[in-house]
């Protein structure tokens, strides 16, 4: 049983994992080298705390028993006595196995040494401990006290009594687990990036600009953000650095390759909402400047469907090719788009709705217009469609 938990770096991701599962009863140490980011990270749970408490969903005496199980400290030799360590610092592979390496030189034999990392390889960081089956991926999404989905991604060296830990363990702080293979992005950085590419792709073919695609995708999908808000909110130097990253592991496959448009906002400092401006203009609240009028009656309804025909057609076949690898089961996919990015629907449930031959159809009518292999239709996808099955 999971009782002690450190954590490494207390940025807003370890900050929000610390709070987690000092929610859920463990004895937490969160840990990071400036003292000036742990007081931050101090204020900030008080602060959150206060605001459950002005809304009703926990009392003082709730905040006291969370605000006592939390410790803040800056020596990793303080997480000696941890049971489980989850580090959520800079995505670099390097620094990350340091920090490793001296962590695991002061904590027990069976303390579970998990990662955070949302691209970099288990295996890789796991190859740089002497006992690397303890190692293993726990992924959590931002804002982790209020996004219901952790991956966890056992490496090739993750022990089974390791991995099933720490499902276990993610279950009990009333999380819902996707268990993901170590590939990059595993399934949701992954799967969501045609969300962004596609609809960059639409854009600079000249369909529509970025009001009407996020428009299309918001009115007839149901998404709660389109691809550039989102694009806007996530940061549009991290969105294409990770697109990059993905585009590279996978080895240049063309259905990741990054967008021009999206590289050259980064390079301008156009990022989005943390410098006010990105696709749209923002206040100094994070505010746009002025709200899109796009509606149905501005724009022929017909370029709407097809926008988000197009883009819907590559996440379910991103979803499904995520599938025919073995990537994670059926179940697993639909729950970590649902709950780790908060899609209207499980993609493979919606494919199952649109039918399959519709995808199938819609795929190859892309394919033989551009020719690009960044359009192949997943041979589960054809495969499914020949034998008249369903994901579900």
């Amino acid at each position: 049983m999971i009782e002690k938990v450190g954590v490494i770096g207390s940025g807003t991701m370890g900050s929000g994992i610390a709070q987690v599962a000092a929610t859920s009863g463990c004895l937490v140490k969160l840990y990071d080298t400036n003292q000036a980011a742990l007081d931050k990270a101090k204020a900030s749970l008080e602060k959150i705390l206060n605001r459950l408490i002005e809304k009703g969903r926990i009392d003082s005496e709730e905040k006291n028993r969370i605000q006592n199980n939390m410790q803040y400290v800056s020596s990793l030799q303080e997480l000696a006595g941890s049971d489980l360590t989850i580090e959520a610092i800079i995505e670099n592979l390097d620094i990350k196995k340091k920090v490793f390496q001296e962590l695991e030189s002061y904590v027990s034999d069976s303390c579970i040494i998990a990662s955070n990392t949302s691209s970099l390889s288990i295996a890789s960081i796991a190859s740089s401990l002497k006992k690397p089956e303890r190692c293993v991926g726990i992924h959590f999404f931002n804002p982790a006290p209020l996004m219901k989905l952790v991956e966890v991604i056992p490496a090739i060296q993750t022990s089974y009594e390791v991995l099933e830990k720490s499902i276990d363990t993610i279950n009990s702080w009333k999380k819902v687990v996707a268990v993901a293979k170590d590939t990059p992005g595993f399934i949701v950085n992954r799967v969501a990036r045609p969300f962004y590419g596609e609809a960059l792709r639409i854009y600079e073919e000249g369909i529509a600009d970025f009001a009407t695609i996020d428009y299309a995708m918001k009115s007839l999908g149901g998404f709660r953000m389109g691809p550039f808000e989102l694009m806007d909110f996530i940061g549009n130097d991290i969105n294409y650095t990770v697109t990059e990253t993905v585009f590279t592991a996978f080895y240049f496959d063309p259905r990741y390759k990054p967008s021009f448009t999206q590289k050259r906002f980064s390079e301008a400092g156009y990022l989005g909402r943390k410098t006010g401006i990105g696709y749209y203009e923002y206040d100094q609240n994070g505010k746009k400047v002025a709200d899109s009028d796009v509606t149905e009656n501005t724009i022929d309804v017909s370029v709407l469907e097809q926008i988000f025909n197009r883009i819907l057609v590559m996440l379910i076949n991103e979803a499904a090719d995520a599938l025919f690898l073995n990537i994670a089961s059926a179940d697993d996919i639909d729950n970590a788009m649902t709950k780790g990015v908060n899609y209207p629907k499980g993609l493979l449930a919606w494919a199952d709705e649109k039918g399959v031959d519709w995808c199938v159809t819609v795929l190859d009518a892309l394919y033989n217009e551009y020719h690009e292999d960044r359009y192949r239709c997943s041979p589960l996808l054809r495969k499914m469609n020949r034998e008249n099955k369903t994901f579900f």
